[in-house]
Protein backbone atom coordinates (compact mmCIF):
# COMPACT_ATOMS: atom_id res chain seq x y z
CA UNK A 1 0.00 0.00 0.00
CA UNK A 2 1.12 2.96 -0.68
CA UNK A 3 1.76 6.36 1.72
CA UNK A 4 -1.07 8.54 -0.34
CA UNK A 5 -3.48 5.78 0.55
CA UNK A 6 -2.63 4.94 3.61
CA UNK A 7 -3.36 8.69 4.40
CA UNK A 8 -6.19 9.26 1.82
CA UNK A 9 -9.29 9.54 4.80
CA UNK A 10 -7.13 11.55 6.36
CA UNK A 11 -6.27 14.05 3.75
CA UNK A 12 -9.93 14.55 2.98
CA UNK A 13 -10.28 15.13 6.54
CA UNK A 14 -7.58 17.91 6.66
CA UNK A 15 -9.33 19.91 3.84
CA UNK A 16 -12.86 19.64 5.25
CA UNK A 17 -11.28 20.50 8.67
CA UNK A 18 -9.28 23.75 7.09
CA UNK A 19 -12.40 24.91 5.64
CA UNK A 20 -14.73 24.36 8.72
CA UNK A 21 -12.00 26.30 10.70
CA UNK A 22 -11.95 28.75 7.98
CA UNK A 23 -15.35 29.01 8.18
CA UNK A 24 -15.14 30.05 12.12
CA UNK A 25 -12.48 32.19 11.35
CA UNK A 26 -15.19 34.14 8.79
CA UNK A 27 -17.37 34.01 11.18
CA UNK A 28 -15.27 36.03 13.78
CA UNK A 29 -14.69 38.42 11.38
CA UNK A 30 -17.91 39.12 10.68
CA UNK A 31 -20.46 38.84 13.61
CA UNK A 32 -21.33 40.95 16.39
CA UNK A 33 -19.34 39.94 19.32
CA UNK A 34 -21.74 41.42 21.82
CA UNK A 35 -25.05 39.85 20.19
CA UNK A 36 -26.34 37.99 23.16
CA UNK A 37 -27.50 34.38 22.05
CA UNK A 38 -29.32 32.84 25.03
CA UNK A 39 -28.13 35.94 27.26
CA UNK A 40 -24.52 35.27 26.46
CA UNK A 41 -22.84 37.07 24.07
CA UNK A 42 -21.78 35.71 21.16
CA UNK A 43 -17.95 35.59 21.16
CA UNK A 44 -18.55 33.46 24.49
CA UNK A 45 -19.70 31.35 21.83
CA UNK A 46 -17.04 31.34 19.55
CA UNK A 47 -14.25 30.80 22.61
CA UNK A 48 -16.32 28.03 23.22
CA UNK A 49 -16.15 26.16 19.98
CA UNK A 50 -12.68 26.83 19.30
CA UNK A 51 -12.33 25.38 23.24
CA UNK A 52 -14.00 22.02 22.34
CA UNK A 53 -11.96 21.72 19.25
CA UNK A 54 -9.00 21.94 21.00
CA UNK A 55 -10.08 20.30 23.63
CA UNK A 56 -12.07 17.44 21.72
CA UNK A 57 -10.53 17.44 18.32
CA UNK A 58 -7.41 15.09 19.44
CA UNK A 59 -8.17 13.37 22.82
CA UNK A 60 -10.45 14.99 25.53
CA UNK A 61 -9.17 12.75 28.06
CA UNK A 62 -4.94 13.73 27.85
CA UNK A 63 -5.75 18.10 27.24
CA UNK A 64 -4.18 20.80 29.66
CA UNK A 65 -5.79 23.59 29.11
CA UNK A 66 -4.36 26.74 27.88
CA UNK A 67 -2.87 29.72 30.43
CA UNK A 68 -4.92 32.05 29.20
CA UNK A 69 -8.15 29.80 30.07
CA UNK A 70 -10.35 30.31 33.33
CA UNK A 71 -12.09 27.61 34.37
CA UNK A 72 -15.67 27.03 33.19
CA UNK A 73 -15.43 29.71 30.16
CA UNK A 74 -15.85 27.13 28.00
CA UNK A 75 -19.36 27.30 29.24
CA UNK A 76 -20.80 30.43 27.50
CA UNK A 77 -22.94 30.02 30.64
CA UNK A 78 -20.68 30.23 33.29
CA UNK A 79 -19.73 34.02 34.32
CA UNK A 80 -16.17 34.03 33.87
CA UNK A 81 -14.30 37.77 34.60
CA UNK A 82 -11.90 37.42 31.18
CA UNK A 83 -13.24 38.87 27.86
CA UNK A 84 -11.45 37.66 24.94
CA UNK A 85 -11.03 40.44 22.17
CA UNK A 86 -11.74 39.13 18.45
CA UNK A 87 -7.72 39.07 17.58
CA UNK A 88 -7.10 36.68 20.40
CA UNK A 89 -9.81 34.27 19.44
CA UNK A 90 -8.32 34.51 15.92
CA UNK A 91 -4.70 33.23 17.46
CA UNK A 92 -6.66 30.96 19.30
CA UNK A 93 -8.45 29.80 16.28
CA UNK A 94 -4.88 29.86 14.55
CA UNK A 95 -2.98 27.72 17.48
CA UNK A 96 -6.02 25.39 16.83
CA UNK A 97 -6.07 25.17 13.53
CA UNK A 98 -2.15 24.39 13.10
CA UNK A 99 -2.49 21.88 16.11
CA UNK A 100 -4.91 20.08 13.92
CA UNK A 101 -3.39 19.87 10.88
CA UNK A 102 0.27 18.81 12.77
CA UNK A 103 -2.08 16.23 14.17
CA UNK A 104 -3.87 14.76 11.08
CA UNK A 105 -0.44 15.03 8.88
CA UNK A 106 0.63 12.48 11.89
CA UNK A 107 -2.20 9.69 11.62
CA UNK A 108 -2.81 6.87 9.14
CA UNK A 109 -6.25 6.20 7.89
CA UNK A 110 -5.71 3.53 10.19
CA UNK A 111 -5.63 5.31 13.34
CA UNK A 112 -8.47 6.80 12.60
CA UNK A 113 -10.52 3.70 13.68
CA UNK A 114 -8.13 3.52 17.30
CA UNK A 115 -9.02 4.68 20.25
CA UNK A 116 -6.90 7.46 21.95
CA UNK A 117 -5.45 6.28 25.49
CA UNK A 118 -8.11 6.92 28.25
CA UNK A 119 -10.70 8.00 25.87
CA UNK A 120 -13.94 6.09 24.72
CA UNK A 121 -14.32 7.39 21.13
CA UNK A 122 -12.46 6.23 18.25
CA UNK A 123 -10.11 9.34 16.19
CA UNK A 124 -12.95 9.44 13.35
CA UNK A 125 -15.51 9.90 16.02
CA UNK A 126 -13.46 12.57 17.61
CA UNK A 127 -13.05 14.41 14.26
CA UNK A 128 -16.68 14.23 13.45
CA UNK A 129 -18.14 15.13 16.39
CA UNK A 130 -15.89 18.21 16.25
CA UNK A 131 -16.59 18.93 12.77
CA UNK A 132 -20.38 18.91 13.64
CA UNK A 133 -19.69 21.27 16.77
CA UNK A 134 -17.55 23.85 15.07
CA UNK A 135 -20.73 23.63 11.81
CA UNK A 136 -23.57 24.09 14.50
CA UNK A 137 -22.23 27.02 16.59
CA UNK A 138 -20.55 28.94 13.05
CA UNK A 139 -24.23 28.34 11.83
CA UNK A 140 -25.64 29.76 14.86
CA UNK A 141 -23.42 32.61 14.56
CA UNK A 142 -23.58 33.14 11.06
CA UNK A 143 -27.69 33.43 11.34
CA UNK A 144 -27.37 35.97 14.49
CA UNK A 145 -25.12 37.84 11.80
CA UNK A 146 -27.31 37.47 8.76
CA UNK A 147 -30.35 39.00 10.48
CA UNK A 148 -28.40 41.68 11.76
CA UNK A 149 -26.70 43.02 9.06
CA UNK A 150 -28.89 41.09 6.05
CA UNK A 151 -26.16 39.50 4.37
CA UNK A 152 -24.90 36.18 4.98
CA UNK A 153 -20.86 35.56 5.33
CA UNK A 154 -19.18 33.85 2.89
CA UNK A 155 -19.12 30.24 3.04
CA UNK A 156 -16.13 28.30 2.20
CA UNK A 157 -15.74 24.83 1.01
CA UNK A 158 -11.77 23.00 0.36
CA UNK A 159 -12.84 23.91 -3.46
CA UNK A 160 -13.78 27.73 -2.54
CA UNK A 161 -11.30 29.13 -0.91
CA UNK A 162 -10.49 31.52 -3.65
CA UNK A 163 -13.98 33.25 -2.97
CA UNK A 164 -12.16 35.05 0.38
CA UNK A 165 -10.71 37.32 -2.28
CA UNK A 166 -14.29 38.92 -2.63
CA UNK A 167 -15.43 39.41 0.80
CA UNK A 168 -16.28 38.08 3.31
CA UNK A 169 -20.12 37.83 2.38
CA UNK A 170 -22.05 36.14 -0.03
CA UNK A 171 -22.81 37.98 -3.22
Amino acid sequence: MSSYSEKLHCEIIKKQAEANFLNLETAIKTYDRNALICGAPAWRYIYHTIHWADQWFFNPMDYEEREFHEKGMEDPNNPCTKEFTDEQLLEYLILVMKKSELYLDSLTDEMLYEKPEKCGFMRIELVLLQFRHISYNTGLINGITAEEKGKLPLYITPNTKYRLEKGLYEE
